[in-house]
């Protein structure tokens, strides 16, 4: 998929780039597959502002995807490659053979008219999802099962892959996009090949409207406020954030603070994505 530059007729537009979408090949989603979903805004259940910068943005109905893959032996021809506003992937509409309709996560080379399958003894083929156990070492995947049966949790995003490394007993090593290298029980799902969409990446969006549109609201700096709105406020002119640590709003670490707690699965963690620091 190609990239489409402007051409700088106004400051927004300086810079700005965005889809060619020549890989679309409906416009219209399939409504069987729609729900609405209510604006959040941030906020959580009481309606306190949990997650700060979100509100706004065009309104979007939910496609329902398929990330379970358990229709196991019954073939499905892909329809349409479909945009789909709340992810960076494409969609694949797929119509299975006995009439049934589902959404997938599009995977690079996969186009209108290809047959599609899932199950242990089926062909390595991009969009073909398989049990780790009967995939080949070093094959690339992608929308990775971390428990049986529950659907692809892992590498789901646009132009994403992870490569299965090795197999050793009951789990495989899986080198996810962020280099880290983890285990996997062989009995999950993967779908075989890279997510499409490769080019997301490269999008510039150019003006702060096209942010808005996402439902992206301003994010003020700290060094901007007032001592009495942010730790980093204050001061006479341009003032450094100061020691001994980066703060967020309410005084806690931030810069290379750890946000892991789940200690159960780090045995399942074989190389972190980045090294330990030396003390």
């Amino acid at each position: 998929m190609a990239v489409k530059k402007y051409k700088p007729t106004t400051p927004g537009r300086r810079d700005m780039t965005s889809y060619t979408f020549e890989e679309i090949t409906k416009s219209e989603p399939e409504r069987s597959l729609l729900i609405s979903k209510k604006k959040q805004s941030g906020r959580n259940a009481q309606g306190r502002i949990t997650v700060r910068h979100r509100g706004g943005g065009h309104r979007k109905k939910v496609r329902v995807v398929d990330y379970k893959r358990d229709k196991h032996g019954v073939p499905a021809t892909v329809a349409a490659i479909e945009y789909d506003p709340n992810r960076t992937a494409r969609l694949a509409l797929l119509h299975y053979a006995d009439g049934e309709k589902r959404y997938i996560v599009a995977p690079l080379q996969v186009q209108v008219g290809d047959m599609l399958m899932s199950g242990p003894n089926i062909d390595i083929r991009p969009g073909n999802s398989l049990p780790i156990a009967n995939i080949p070492t070093g094959t690339t995947v992608h929308n990775i099962e971390m428990k049986v049966g529950k659907g692809g949790q892992l590498v789901r995003a646009a132009g994403a892959s992870a490569q299965l490394m090795a197999k050793e007993g009951d789990y495989a090593q899986i080198r996810m996009p962020s280099g880290e290298v983890r285990l996997i029980h062989q009995d999950c799902y993967a779908t075989i090949g890279q997510i499409g969409n490769v080019d997301h990446n490269n999008i510039s969006l150019g003006k702060a409207g096209r942010k808005r549109h996402l439902g992206r609201r301003p994010h003020v700096r700290g060094v901007a406020m007032n001592p009495n709105d942010h730790p980093h406020g204050g001061g006479e002119g341009r003032s450094p954030i100061g020691m001994p640590s980066p703060k967020s709003p309410w005084g806690k670490k931030t810069l290379g603070k750890k946000t892991r707690r789940n200690k159960q699965t780090d045995k399942y963690i074989v190389r972190r994505r980045r090294s330990k620091r030396r003390k």
